[in-house]
């Protein structure tokens, strides 16, 4: 491998900030794909056309986000084997990773298409918004593979430890996607439809070009179409740490669409005003999302390697950044969230509930990032069961349950606010007291074993 990729060599901080950079970047352009969509919607089609993009987000995410979470469960298996200097396993990894790329492709097409209107009125969406909701819904569901397929063969490149050509490629297909925005939205008056539509062909460009620099690329991970198997070995291994990964991710969407389906009956403006705000939100954790990608790669490359010490300058480093980033973000959304709230909508009631939610939830950002960055820490040292559990029980079954409870006695929507800070509260402190008593075992035991 190019040793200005491999991450078990090298400045510690040097290297997980140049790996870090590119996947913000990356993830930023990634972003725009969605909020171009809304900001589009918002101006130039109706606040309830922005109330149907805006609110299927949480459902989207815990659909996909599954199938996601087994990429991620992929790449820590490839990036171990990497530092391990195995080249076979290393082939052998990235060719299962694809094809359990594919096959989930093939599941989420058909539940997606064929489950959306029942997601929908489960979430309790409006009879205004539904139809809007489900011609975006299909239309995202039926492309589905560009999204999944993306996402393998970006955690493939990832767990080599380049994050420069994934960024290329998104850059590529977020301008792809802005012009067919303006195109099929403003031009062609196709509304939903042509936002939709937009996302679909921009990830599918991205997932081309992503396969395109794997099978031209001469090291282990190369990928060949005639070796594209499941290898029951590796496979074991992959489902072990990305199931949980996948399920962690599908969690927390399961509370968001429960939370989503008590704001839905607010009505329009608060679902278009608290969707505004989730796309400023989903900008302010980037930085995390870098840093706690950066960290996984990180620690499964060294841990393979042996490299103990980097791993743990390595973890000291990403948390204590990861958190201070997150929390100067949170501060500048409190503050500045009238105004950018705005830009999706102009309305007073639109922004207001934006607003609201934002003076809630942005002060306690450092804690949602020490939750997401220990998480990513966990995945790295092959233990995805552990932050699983935890964002079960505090993500999903208490907000859930607070939601369910406390929302029959108080009929307020700031009960959807507050209700993150408890839990990250909550989250934070079991990771934190499972870390502490249980880091010298992590440390000295191998849980890989493919």
């Amino acid at each position: 491998m190019n040793s200005d990729e491999l991450m078990t060599t090298g400045s510690v901080r040097g290297k997980l900030i140049k790996f870090a950079i590119p996947i913000f970047i990356g993830n930023l352009f990634q972003q725009l794909y969605n909020t171009v969509d809304s900001l589009i919607v918002g101006n130039f089609v109706s606040s309830e056309a922005l109330a149907a993009v805006s609110s299927v987000g949480n459902l989207i995410f815990m659909l996909i986000g599954f199938f996601n979470g087994i990429s991620l469960g992929a790449g820590v298996i490839i990036a171990h084997f990497i530092g391990a200097k195995d080249p076979e396993k290393t082939s052998r990894a990235s060719h299962t990773a694809v094809a359990i790329g594919l096959v989930s492709s093939v599941i989420m097409t058909i539940i997606g298409v064929a489950f959306t209107p029942v997601f929908l009125r489960l979430m309790g969406t409006p009879d205004s918004v539904m139809p809007d909701a489900v011609a975006y819904l299909r239309i995202y569901f039926a492309g589905s593979v560009g999204f999944i397929m993306y996402n393998a063969f970006v955690g493939i490149l990832q767990a080599a430890g380049d994050s420069r050509h994934p960024l290329y490629y998104l850059i590529f297909s977020s301008i792809v996607n802005v012009v067919l925005d303006f195109l099929f939205i403003k031009g062609m008056n196709m509304g939903v439809e042509g936002a939709a539509y937009a996302t679909v062909i921009s990830q599918l460009l991205s997932s081309v070009l992503s396969l395109s620099r794997l099978m031209r690329i001469n090291d282990a991970y190369q990928i060949r179409i005639k070796d594209i198997k499941i290898h029951r070995d590796i496979f074991r291994d992959m489902v072990r740490i990305g199931v949980p990964s996948g399920l962690q991710n599908s969690i927390i969407s399961i509370s968001n669409v429960v939370i989503q389906s008590y704001i839905n009956s607010y009505g329009e403006m608060a679902m278009a005003g608290i969707g505004a705000y989730g796309k400023l939100e989903g900008f302010g954790f980037l930085p995390v999302t870098s840093f706690a990608m950066a960290l996984t790669t990180f620690i499964s490359q060294n841990m393979g390697a042996g490299e103990k010490e980097r791993v743990k300058k390595g973890m000291r480093f990403g948390m204590l950044s990861g958190m201070i980033i997150a929390q100067l973000i949170g501060i500048t959304i409190y503050i500045f969230s009238p105004v950018m709230i705005s830009w999706f909508d102009k309305n007073p009631e639109v922004i207001a509930f934006g607003v609201g939610r934002a003076r809630y939830v942005a002060p306690m950002f450092f804690l949602c990032a020490y939750t997401h960055l220990m998480a990513a820490v966990m995945r790295g040292f092959g233990r995805a069961n552990v932050p699983t559990v935890v964002f079960l029980l505090c993500w999903c079954l208490i907000r859930v349950l607070i939601i369910a409870v406390v929302g029959q006695f108080i009929r307020s929507i700031t009960v959807t606010y507050w209700v993150y800070n408890v839990t990250w509260v909550l989250s934070s402190v079991c990771l934190f007291v499972y870390w502490k008593f249980n880091k010298i075992k992590i440390y000295n035991k191998n849980v890989i074993k493919a």
